[in-house]
């Protein structure tokens, strides 16, 4: 269990991505507040419910175990860049997240560890140590973040950068036809007319330190990550618990473990997959922890896709920028908010608000539930 008792807010001073909508931090955000969709259609040799796919398009055609390297190494490289920071610095630790990535279609990959792919992309950057690798399913992003913020209140990494690595293959395809999990046509997040996720594939990786250590680098802080919990629905294998206690506990957590009460949220990134049992498993929660205030509810999967692994990281990003800006994004796919939904949900344009505490919360498949409390500067 995290986030059993207050503890030291953990500093956010790099941030990249990589994303169906581009890598560029700055220009993807704004493709995001224009409410821009980043879907195209992949060709399948298998018969799959829907062709659409958030790919990244700077990948072309290169095979899924390609892809996954050349992904993670591109956005570590620039959130190294942007951070100040050299791979090979004493006390950096590198911690990745992904879903099995394409150990089930790479025969190559099944024959290697787990973490083969993130050993090589750290040897590849000369990093001094090992990566550390964890496999979550849709939660691999956010938990390694949360390990990170571990690991630097515990004083065991003076620098961690953290993040999650995902891509579209041929087995995630088949998979979430074979569930139904994949909408016939759009994502819908918290709309009358969902009925499902599109998949997509990216990277977003953020840098972590404790203020302190930021400050004698000489380096901005971001935002503060001031709080993270995690729990387990322990009820199925795909489907999310239909009382959700997993998801509440985790953010119970989170809010216990960055000391503050649910009235001081003011955005919440939903996970938002637009399948009709995790909207509502999600409208739920948020009622029964936040009742008495309003915060305002986004998804990011609509400009994205389920980028899986990697989508807590990507998320938490988002989440860092809307507070920043004061603005935040219209959910893409969103026309007609699920009645008695009941928060405020941005539809068609950006929302203003004046929160500078927000919650992204990551619901995965094995019942995977982590949350994470955010705040930037005033």
């Amino acid at each position: 269990m995290v986030g059993a008792a207050s503890s030291t807010p953990v500093a956010i001073t790099g941030m990249a991505w990589t994303t169906a909508l581009g890598d560029d931090l700055e220009g993807v955000w704004r493709r995001m507040l224009a409410g821009e969709m980043g879907f195209v259609e992949m060709p399948s040799e298998h018969r799959v419910r829907n062709l659409r796919v958030a790919a990244v398009p700077t990948l072309g055609t290169q095979p899924a175990r390609q892809r996954l390297r050349h992904l993670a190494s591109q956005t570590l490289r620039r959130v190294l860049s942007q951070g100040r920071l050299a791979a090979d610095r004493p006390g950096l630790r590198l911690v990745l997240g992904t879903s099995l990535g394409t150990y089930l279609d790479d025969a190559a990959d099944r024959t290697a560890p787990l973490d083969a792919w993130a050993q090589d992309v750290a040897t590849e950057l000369g990093a001094r140590e090992p990566a550390l690798c964890l496999s979550t399913a849709c939660s691999s992003g956010a938990d390694a973040l949360l390990v990170g913020a571990e690991l630097i209140r515990s004083g065991l990494a003076e620098v961690c950068v953290c993040g999650g690595v995902d891509v579209i293959t041929a087995s995630k395809r088949l998979a979430h036809s074979a569930l139904t999990t994949m909408s016939p046509g759009l994502i819908r997040p918290f709309d009358q007319k969902h009925d499902g996720m599109l998949l997509g594939e990216g990277a977003g990786v953020l840098v972590l330190e404790s203020p302190s250590h930021a400050a004698s680098r000489g380096v901005p802080v971001l935002a503060l990550l001031r709080g993270v919990g995690s729990a387990n629905d322990a009820s199925s294998m795909t489907s999310p618990d239909v009382e959700a206690m997993g998801a509440r506990l985790a953010i119970e957590r989170s809010l216990a473990d960055a000391g503050v009460a649910p009235a001081e949220v003011g955005l919440i990134n939903a996970h938002g997959t637009a399948t009709p049992l995790n909207d509502r498993a999600e409208g739920e929660t948020f009622q029964a922890i936040f009742h008495g205030s309003a915060p305002i509810v986004f998804a990011t999967k609509g400009n994205f896709g389920h980028s899986l692994g990697a989508t807590g990281a990507i998320e938490a990003i988002a989440l860092i920028l809307a507070l920043r800006d004061g603005r935040v994004p219209p959910i893409a796919g969103l026309e007609q908010p699920l009645p008695g939904f009941p928060f405020p949900l941005p539809v068609g344009k950006p929302q203003p608000h004046q929160a500078r505490l927000g919650l992204s919360l990551t619901l995965g498949f094995g019942g995977f539930d982590t949350s994470l409390v955010i705040q930037v500067p005033a």
